[in-house]
């Protein structure tokens, strides 16, 4: 991630930088899944796997900050990593309550990741051919990823509330 935030904000290599983020999004996506399909699932894993994808992300998203100097992106991205810090006090509550289960990482979670990833390696490559549509699309889709971001941590929200309101009566 900080190599890639080089490439861009020092280098203006975009498609060397696109090319390493394709790269770590694969291998992130394959490891999930092989882990998954053969069983060799871990808690550290469960407990990295997201953090890592989260650095990868503000990484990315810092450098495009800089080099499109976007008010938009800033706003979006610090709500989003505004709510990965809440989403990760929730996990640390549950984990403190033994309930880490209610803020396992959801299906919609993974489609979160799956757009943030798209949508940064969508600016990159409007940074690369130089085209202006694909950075409006890219911040469209930057858009849906916030909208997708609120509703995951709403939904953790809720399910941590829900569980420790029940606890307590």
């Amino acid at each position: 991630a900080p190599l890639i935030f080089i490439l861009i904000v020092s280098f203006k290599s975009y498609g060397l930088a696109l090319l390493l983020f394709l790269a770590s999004s694969v291998t992130d996506y394959l490891d999930g899944y092989f882990a998954r399909k053969f069983n060799v699932t871990s808690i550290l894993g469960e407990i990295l796997d997201p953090i890592s994808d989260k650095i990868t992300i503000i990484f990315v998203l810092l450098a495009l900050i800089i080099e499109l100097n976007s008010v938009f992106i800033a706003f979006i991205s610090a709500v989003m990593i505004s709510r990965d810090i809440w989403v990760n006090g929730m996990r640390e509550l549950n984990a403190r309550l033994s309930h880490s289960d209610r803020t396992k990482v959801t299906f919609m979670a993974k489609i979160k990741t799956a757009i943030q990833m798209s949508t940064v390696s969508l600016y990159l490559f409007a940074l690369l051919i130089n085209n202006a549509f694909l950075l409006f699309i890219s911040n469209f889709l930057l858009f849906v990823a916030l909208i997708v971001s609120l509703v995951t941590g709403l939904q953790y929200t809720v399910n941590s509330l829900e569980l420790n309101g029940k606890e307590e009566t």
